[in-house]
């Protein structure tokens, strides 16, 4: 038998088989090969790794597309003897890169987690268009089309559907079942796929998935988020002339410490004039669209989330800095455009990835009991898609699967926000008291001022990341600040269990022309004495915490509109309303719940000049000024929050 293969074209001279089966006969046979001498090198120790090689062949083809476009793509197939065994698909696209390239190169992670190896699936990673060994041209979170006339018309939608229609067609011993998942972008293009997908996509999992990216990732109620956007596109936003296997180098930071690189650059037009020298076009366009404007609505994914009739399993993270916004928006998503659809969220204590990262026993200081990330794998995401991919009878989960916080125990609802959680409003009220009794508001203001110059610090750690850990963050650090107003409930008698989004209802004044609001939630630990000197001290690395919950912000100007910025009239009163996001969290008997008021937060969130000018990218350094802002505290005008309490 003699056989020719050209992988890029699927070129085959064969005998007695088909073209992919000969593709995955040559990969089998050097990758047996190459990898036994990589092996030998003792290259690969890694037990799983080990695992995959030894179970799994892999092959490498470039899918065409509708349009003439290919689409690089590895495939790992169970490499079993009995030829009458079956196997679903699991897909991945990704604009990350599908590497390692080479059939002798092999991923050391195949599935979510290591049960799905052992279960043997056909595993598929795609390079999107326009990245890395894929065709075509990249656009970041390409806009949605909601019809398409002609071969020339694609977007995400397209390209999963004709991905799929190739891979039921052509890979061997497919059981004609495909399921997708992904976390972060490759969490986007799941939710793509899903939309008007091909037949054979009967199950998606869109993990932390970008939904509306001018609300997740890089804004914040149209506050910027500095590292983030800065980290993030100094290396994925270098052009890509041509497919190569080579990811683009991050920016060579000078110091560790974020928070004084981030100051010393600047306004944000420095940006291009120090550093990226305007060869970055996603940051041109950030530059260009400082509102909420077509560009961005464009990129929204959320209105386009229709006709799904792959059952859907969203995951998230309570404390992922990244992509809170995006699975707790799609699923809503989903849920409301699909009423006929399986749809089930599952919101785990996590930064962004955590669940397939780490057991996911601590966050910071936040310790969870036990392996949350591994009893969700075991017990949720794995029989989701056995269930949906092989028919299995697993128990499929509940419509929501939460983690509650400050308690530490799933719990499982039919709706979220739960329907039971009652409202409860606590006012921002004299003396620094956070009280559910109105009249104790008084009749006053609290002012603080504000200093772009010395802005308040989000992390007491030293990165030029943006910090995982903030999220659980003790912010003592913060609260003897002057200019951080601190609120506290009386100590609690009894747990407090709130269950759902947090409204935000300030009535404030400023000296200037904008200004941001940043609230937080804090969980306020019991202090313990200490012994004296000499002594064995009682108190712990909890006492007296304050440990962050949640934190949001909103940029004044975008007070009514995020499409049409406005400036602040000094000295006016005005209502600063917003929401901020989901939490599922018990406060303790013993515990204070704190409320943090500050108009900085940075690096994570870009200084606001405090001056209004139209596009805070073109602010010079001139227009960042001092301020004096104030919370009115008034029987017509009360600042509070609104509490889901879960009885």
């Amino acid at each position: 038998m003699v056989i020719r293969i050209a992988i890029r074209g699927l070129e085959v001279a064969r005998w007695g088989m088909p073209p992919f089966a000969a593709a995955m006969f040559f990969g089998a046979f050097l990758g047996v090969f190459l990898g036994s001498l990589h092996d030998a090198k003792g290259q690969q120790t890694d037990e799983r790794a080990e695992y995959i090689r030894a179970n799994y062949t892999k092959s490498e083809v470039k899918i065409p597309m509708r349009d003439g476009v290919t689409l690089f793509t590895a495939i790992y197939a169970p490499n079993d003897i009995d030829p009458s065994k079956v196997y679903p698909v699991l897909m991945t696209r990704t604009p990350y890169s599908v590497g390692p390239y080479g059939l002798s190169n092999y991923k050391t992670r195949l599935g979510p987690s290591p049960e799905f190896e052992k279960n043997k699936y056909i595993f598929v990673f795609q390079d999107v268009r326009g990245r890395y060994m894929s065709e075509g041209e990249f656009l970041n979170m390409r806009p949605h089309l909601r019809s398409k006339n002609g071969k020339e018309q694609v977007d995400e939608s397209s390209d999963t559907y004709d991905t799929i229609d190739w891979i039921v067609r052509n890979i061997p011993r497919n059981n004609g079942r495909v399921g997708q998942w992904g976390i972060s972008y490759p969490g986007f293009y799941t939710s793509a796929g899903a939309i008007d997908s091909h037949p054979a996509l009967v199950a998606v999992s869109p993990q932390a998935p970008i939904a509306d990216w001018f609300f997740d990732d890089f804004h914040r109620n149209g506050a910027f988020v500095l590292p983030m956007g800065f980290n993030f596109f100094a290396s994925f936003g270098k052009a890509r002339p041509k497919p190569t296997t080579e990811n683009n180098p991050g920016f060579e930071f000078p110091t560790r410490d974020g928070y004084q690189f981030f100051l010393d650059l600047g306004p944000l037009k420095n940006v291009d004039a120090k550093y990226f020298k305007d060869e970055i076009g996603f940051w041109n366009d950030l530059e260009s669209h400082p509102n909420y404007d077509e560009f961005w609505k464009a990129r929204n994914i959320l209105p386009n989330l229709q006709n799904i009739k792959a059952a859907v399993l969203t995951v998230g993270g309570w404390y992922d800095t990244e992509d809170l916004y995006g699975p707790l928006a799609t699923y809503a998503a989903i849920e409301k455009q699909n009423p006929a659809t399986s749809n089930a969220l599952v919101m785990g204590p996590w930064y962004h990835g955590q669940w397939a990262g780490d057991e996911g026993r601590k966050l910071g200081q936040a310790d969870f009991g036990f392996a949350t990330s591994t009893w969700y794998q075991q017990n949720i995401l794995l029989p989701f898609f056995e269930h949906h991919l092989r028919g299995t009878d697993h128990v499929l989960p509940a419509e929501m699967t939460a983690f509650e916080t400050g308690a530490n125990r799933w719990r499982q609802f039919d709706t979220w926000p739960p329907k039971q959680a009652e409202k409860a409003r606590f006012y921002l009220a004299a003396n620094g008291a956070l009280s559910p009794i109105k009249e104790l508001v008084g009749e006053g203001q609290d002012i603080f001022p504000s200093d772009p110059r010395k802005p308040v610090p989000y992390t007491m750690e030293i990165t030029n990341a943006w910090a995982r850990d903030y999220v659980t963050e003790d912010q003592r650090f913060a609260s003897w600040r002057p200019d951080v107003l601190v609120y506290r409930s009386e100590v609690l008698t009894e747990a407090m269990t709130v269950a759902g989004p947090i409204p935000v209802d300030l009535w404030v004044t400023t000296t200037g022309t904008d200004a941001d609001w940043i609230v937080k939630i804090i969980d306020e630990f019991p202090g313990v004495s200490g012994g004296g000197r000499g002594k064995e001290p009682k108190e712990n690395i909890n006492s007296g915490r304050q440990e962050l919950v949640r934190a949001g912000v909103l940029r004044g100007r975008f007070r009514e509109s995020f499409a049409k910025p406005i400036p602040m009239e000094p000295s006016k009163p005005t209502r600063i309303a917003f929401e901020l996001s989901d939490i599922f969290h018990t406060f303790q008997p013993g515990h204070r719940i704190m409320i943090q008021v500050q108009s900085s937060w940075f690096p994570f969130i870009d200084r606001n000049p405090q001056k209004f000018v139209p596009n805070i990218f073109e602010a010079a350094d001139e227009d960042f000024q001092p301020a004096v802002h104030s919370i009115l505290r008034r029987p017509n005008a009360p600042s509070l929050i609104e509490l889901p309490i879960l009885h």
